[in-house]
C-alpha cells in the first residue's frame, strides 16, 4: 500500500507534533508517525514527568497553528529566571541573582507546561486538523530519495511517497542515520532527575536554578498541585549519584532534595514518581540531505539549562515554514533545504558550545572554581547592558 503526503514527519514527541499542527494549519497535507503511542495521563506508566518551557518567541507560532488557546489554561508564567550560587563550604545560597522579564519586555520569559500534557493537548489538536494524519504506533524503517521526492518505508508496511521529510524522531533519530548524517556526541558522565514537588513557600513564577556541584538543580513553576504551590524539578548530578538518589525511599529522598534546594521554598514532598535521563550534548553535522530535514534532537541535543533545548527546536520549525510559504512549488527541493542549513547551522553550533561550557561550570567540584563562578555571576549581573543581552540572547533575539 503506497500513500502520499506533502510532508511525512518522521517522529511524535513535542516537536514532531508541533511541526505536524504548524504545517497542517499552514495547509500542507502531513502525515506523522511514531512508534511509540503517546502518554497522555500524568500517573500512566511511561509518562514523560519533564516539563517544557516555551519562550515568547513560541507565542506567535503556537497561536497561529491553534495550540496556544488548548495550552494557555495549564501554563505557568516564568517571569524571573533566578539563578542562585551555593557552592561555599554549606548548602546555602551565597550569591543570588534575579534576571526579570519586565526589563526587556511586557511578557513573562515563558510558560512551563508538562510534557504528559502537552502530548494530550497536542493530539487533540491534531484531529482537529483533515490534512493531518497522525500515525501512532507506527515507525519509520526506510527510507530512498531522488531528485522529485522521497519513498519512506514504514513499520506497518506502508509506503509513503513525499515532497519533504522532517526527521524530528529524537537523538538516535533512525531518519539521521537513512540519511547518512553523522553526529558529534559530548557525554559528561551525568544524569537528570525530573520529578514534580510540592512546597509550602509559594514560587510567585520564579524560576530557579541552584548551583553547588555536579549540574543545576532547577525549579521551574507549574500550577497548583492538588491546593500546594507545586513545581516541576530537573536534578542533574553525576551518573553514580543520581542512580542512587533514584533508589532512596521517599522519606530520604525528600530530605536530600530539600537539602540540595537550601530549602528555599520550605520543605519538598514529592509529587510524582521520579524519572531520570542521560545528559549529553550533540549536534548534526548537517542538517538536510536530499529530500530530509532535520529539527530537534535529530538536529541538536542541549543539557537541560536556560529552557534551550526545545526552543532550539522551534527555531528550526520556524525557519522551516518560512521556506516552504515562501516556495511552495520548491517543498523539500534542495534549493530550499541548503537554505535551511544555512540558516539554521552556524547558531545551532554556537547555543550547544555555550550551553555545553554553562554545563560544565555548573558541575565543578574544587572550591576555587566554585568561587570563581559566583565572581563571574556578580560580575555579569552588575553590568546592566551585559544582563539585559544575556536575556536577549536566551529568548534566541538575536
Amino acid at each position: 500500500m503506497t500513500d502520499s503526503c506533502d510532508i511525512l514527519i518522521s517522529g511524535g514527541g513535542i516537536a514532531g507534533l508541533t511541526a505536524a499542527a504548524v504545517f497542517g494549519a499552514a495547509g500542507f497535507d502531513v502525515i506523522c508517525v511514531d512508534p511509540t503511542p503517546p502518554v497522555t495521563d500524568r500517573d500512566a506508566a511511561g509518562s514523560d514527568l519533564r516539563t517544557t518551557a516555551f519562550l515568547q518567541p513560541a507565542h506567535g507560532l503556537l497561536q497561529h497553528c491553534g495550540l496556544w488557546d488548548r495550552l494557555e489554561p495549564h501554563a505557568a508564567p516564568l517571569q524571573i529566571m533566578r539563578i542562585v550560587d551555593a557552592g561555599g563550604d554549606i548548602p546555602e545560597p551565597r550569591v543570588v541573582r534575579d534576571f526579570n522579564a519586565a526589563d526587556i519586555s511586557d511578557q513573562p520569559f515563558g510558560w512551563n507546561l508538562p510534557n504528559w500534557l502537552l502530548r494530550r493537548e497536542m493530539v487533540a489538536r491534531l484531529h482537529e486538523l483533515p490534512n493531518v494524519d497522525f500515525r501512532p504506533g507506527t515507525g519509520t524503517v526506510s527510507l530512498f530519495t531522488r531528485t522529485a521526492e522521497a519513498r519512506v518505508g514504514l513499520s506497518d508496511g506502508t509506503r509513503i511517497r513525499t515532497k519533504l521529510v522532517i526527521a524530528a524522531d529524537g537523538r538516535n533519530s533512525p531518519m539521521r542515520e537513512a540519511a547518512g548524517i553523522k553526529v558529534h556526541t559530548t557525554r559528561y558522565g551525568q544524569k537528570a532527575l525530573a520529578f514534580a514537588v510540592t512546597h509550602p513557600i509559594a514560587h510567585e513564577n520564579v524560576s530557579t536554578e541552584i548551583h553547588r556541584s555536579g549540574g543545576p538543580f532547577t525549579l521551574v513553576p507549574l500550577p497548583d498541585w492538588q491546593g500546594q504551590p507545586s513545581s516541576a524539578i530537573v536534578w542533574m548530578e553525576r551518573g553514580p549519584r543520581a542512580v542512587e538518589l533514584l533508589n532512596l525511599p521517599e522519606a530520604e529522598f525528600e530530605t536530600a532534595m530539600t537539602e540540595r534546594s537550601c530549602g528555599l521554598f520550605g520543605p519538598l514532598k514529592l509529587a510524582s514518581r521520579r524519572t531520570i535521563w542521560p545528559i549529553i550534548s550533540q549536534s548534526a553535522e548537517r542538517l538536510s540531505a536530499q529530500r530530509v530535514a532535520l529539527m530537534a534532537e535529530a538536529a541538536h541535543v542541549v543539557p537541560p539549562i536556560g529552557a534551550q533545548g526545545l526552543n532550539m527546536s522551534l527555531g528550526d520549525l520556524r525557519s522551516l515554514l518560512d521556506l516552504a510559504q515562501a516556495r511552495p512549488e520548491g517543498l523539500g527541493d534542495a534549493q530550499m533545504l541548503e537554505a535551511y542549513h544555512k540558516a539554521r547551522h552556524a547558531e545551532i553550533e554556537l547555543r550547544v558550545k555555550g550551553i555545553d561550557l554553562l554545563n560544565r561550570a555548573s558541575m565543578v567540584e574544587a572550591r576555587p572554581l566554585r568561587d570563581a563562578r559566583a565572581a563571574g555571576l556578580n560580575a555579569l549581573y552588575s553590568m546592566p547592558v551585559v544582563r539585559k543581552t544575556l536575556m536577549q540572547m536566551g529568548l534566541g533575539v538575536r
